[in-house]
């Protein structure tokens, strides 16, 4: 039975932690572009919600 290669697998977890925390870091340097536009659309709903119930 062979050994396992646990350099391998711990090179493995850390090039996956690598791809994960440069994907956070682009979702986090383009996120707030997408999300002014939803906050901006969701606010004339709330207004106009409110409005009508008085």
């Amino acid at each position: 039975m062979p050994k396992p290669n646990y350099q391998f697998e711990k090179r493995q977890r850390e090039l996956e932690k690598k791809k994960k925390k440069a994907e956070k870091a682009q979702r986090k340097a383009t996120g707030p572009e997408t999300v002014a536009p939803v906050l901006n659309s969701e606010a004339p709903a709330e207004n106009n919600s409110e409005a009508s119930m008085p």
